[in-house]
């Protein structure tokens, strides 16, 4: 069987990054780079592969296997409903679209067209949170009861000069890192139903916020608090801990999240329980039981990659889909609402 051909659009650092992903895989081929800067004309010249300004060039010229979309956030809606309409399963890049108008015309047109999406929320591959979902669902917590979070880190100064618009409405913590938190804690938890948001940019003093602390409230009943912040210098994000990335410094005894039940808790990525044993004799003045479960760590955007390739040949169906993408879009538009207001927002779909 010949390898997948798969293009990709968009030369940033995330189209680079998945450009790289598909050129070391046995199963795929890059079979075109899709941007209409000089560099990334170099870089597919580097690569051996054919450039294209343009995705309506590409589709009339070379249609693929599948399609990579890494191209700015406003693009993703139009520029997925072009490879649906050709017949091209697509991997569109998080979030799934600017606004959520938008996302929900890709979720309608989707859904009609039994279209392949999926929606690039690369940790929904991580096999971290693959074993953390199964001990919740084994109950070795018992009935879940919280979780507290935290996504917090230290930009440096580069990275709002190299791109000033980071500092205004549309960047953030909130906008720009929380996205993927959410989907984490969707996967872990379920849906959430209501959230509220306090802010500060008390730090940098930028227009946007530079940290946040959230409420959520999911519809089991379970409570969340989660911090997210680009100005503390701390280790305790997934990037940091999970060591999946290893651009990231990272510490072997730092956590993310902690998630706790009526019988224990886990925390991750580090995989350590503290639970009881018997149910009938809980207490705080009781020792838990001390253990911590196997892991794995494995890069989630490969695994993504294979994922697609069994989503283009029709083998499984997009684990992260054009609802879920959406829907993870309505929670942070639900968060910034909130953060505006200093309200708590109810979600509904």
């Amino acid at each position: 069987m010949r390898p997948l051909r798969i293009a990709v659009v968009g030369a940033g650092a995330i189209g680079r990054t998945h450009a790289a992903v598909v050129a070391q895989s046995p199963q795929c081929r890059l079979s075109a780079l899709v941007d209409p800067s000089a560099a990334a004309q170099a870089l597919a010249t580097a690569q051996g592969v054919p450039w294209y300004a343009s995705l309506d060039a590409l589709l009339a010229t070379s249609p693929p296997d599948g399609v990579i979309l890494a191209t700015p956030n406003a693009w993703h809606v139009p520029q997925a409903l072009q490879c649906m309409a050709a017949g091209i399963a697509v991997l569109v890049e998080k979030p799934i679209a600017h606004t959520v108008a938008d996302a929900r015309k890709l979720v309608e047109a989707s859904q009609q067209k039994h279209a392949r999406v999926l929606i690039g929320h690369h940790r929904a591959h991580s096999p971290i949170m693959a074993q953390a979902k199964a001990l919740i669902d084994q109950g070795r917590l018992g009935q879940l009861v919280s979780v507290m979070g935290s996504a917090m880190f230290y930009k440096p100064d580069a990275y709002f000069t190299e791109a000033p618009w980071r500092r205004e409405e549309g960047g953030g913590p909130i906008l720009i890192n929380l996205i993927h938190e959410i989907h984490n804690l969707r996967m872990l938890c379920g849906e959430m139903v209501e959230v509220q948001t306090m802010t500060s940019h008390a730090v940098r003093g930028f227009e946007v916020e530079d940290t946040a602390a959230i409420l959520f409230r999911f519809a089991s009943g379970v409570l969340a608090s989660f911090l997210v912040s680009d100005t503390a210098a701390s280790a305790r994000s997934w990037e940091q801990t999970s060591q999946e990335n290893k651009a990231y410094a990272s510490y072997d005894d730092e956590d993310c999240y902690v998630i706790a039940g009526t019988m224990g808790s886990l925390s991750v990525p580090t995989m350590r329980l503290k639970t009881y044993a018997k149910t009938e004799d809980r207490s705080w003045f009781k020792p838990f039981e001390l253990s911590r479960a196997d892991l794995i760590r494995e890069d989630p955007l490969v695994l993504q990659l294979n994922h697609f390739l069994q989503v283009i040949q029709g083998q499984v169906l997009p684990l992260v889909s054009a609802l879920d993408g959406l829907q993870n879009l309505l929670v942070v538009e639900a968060i910034a609402h909130s953060a505006k207001t200093k309200q708590s927002v109810t979600l509904a779909m």
